[in-house]
């Protein structure tokens, strides 16, 4: 595959052999962020577990301290008093039956959350097949099902994110934009490794995390030593 100038630029200020410790990629992050646009820092996250096992599973979510630097639009599916604190909280659509109806006959997805009560997932679990593969089906464990579903809409729009296994065992989440600056991005990056670090199964056996990286959307790809995070 043949790279842009500026890819090509960017990598030349990384050493592919070396393992960086974090504030020093998260810096390196920033200098190869050179788009004229506002790009994003990604991590991915290689875990020592099996994920075809239940017991294996990593799976939650965090608010980061200096949120993810993108607007989220959320749908809150709830009736009656719930919708209303919805509606309070800056939900940018409420609903119940007739969103579940528009997302079914209209393939309608334009929110980039699903936040609802307990007493709707009967109906909201018929959406399974069209929200599932989209990563958008609320779950109790992303605290995306709950009855304080004004303090989760807060959150949501706080900068809280959702981190979970894929079917090749690694994780992958935005921690935030290059204009952050390094130091924002390593509060944010330490506080999701601590999350995922407290969220080991008991199940995981040897070296729980198995290798580190992090790029904005434009750059290469920075290593960092996954025996100094977490």
């Amino acid at each position: 595959m043949k790279h842009g100038k500026k890819y090509v630029d960017s990598l030349k200020l990384v050493d592919r052999t070396k393992l960086y410790d974090a504030n020093e990629a998260l810096d390196l992050c920033v200098k190869t962020g050179t788009s004229k646009f506002d790009e994003t820092v990604e991590v991915h996250i290689k875990l020592g577990v099996d994920s075809r096992h239940a017991d294996q599973q990593v799976r939650g979510a965090i608010v980061l301290p200096h949120g993810t630097g993108k607007k989220v639009r959320v749908l809150a599916i709830c009736k009656g008093d719930a919708a209303k604190e919805a509606e309070a909280a800056g939900a940018e659509f409420v609903g119940a039956e007739e969103m579940i109806q528009k997302i079914q006959n209209e393939n309608w997805m334009d929110f980039d959350i699903l936040i609802t009560t307990p007493d709707m997932m009967g109906l909201v679990g018929r959406l399974g097949k069209v929200l599932g593969p989209r990563g958008l089906m609320p779950n109790p464990k992303a605290g995306t099902v709950t009855r304080e579903i004004g303090k989760a809409i807060t959150d949501a729009k706080a900068g809280k994110i959702e981190y979970r296994l894929d079917k090749t065992n690694i994780i992958h989440c935005s921690i935030g934009k290059v204009s952050f600056g390094g130091q924002k991005l390593l509060e944010n990056f330490d506080a999701l490794l601590g999350a995922i670090v407290k969220a080991k199964p008991a199940a995981s056996k040897g070296q729980y995390i198995k290798s580190c990286v992090v790029a904005s959307t434009m750059g290469p790809g920075i290593r960092i030593n996954p025996n100094k995070v977490g």
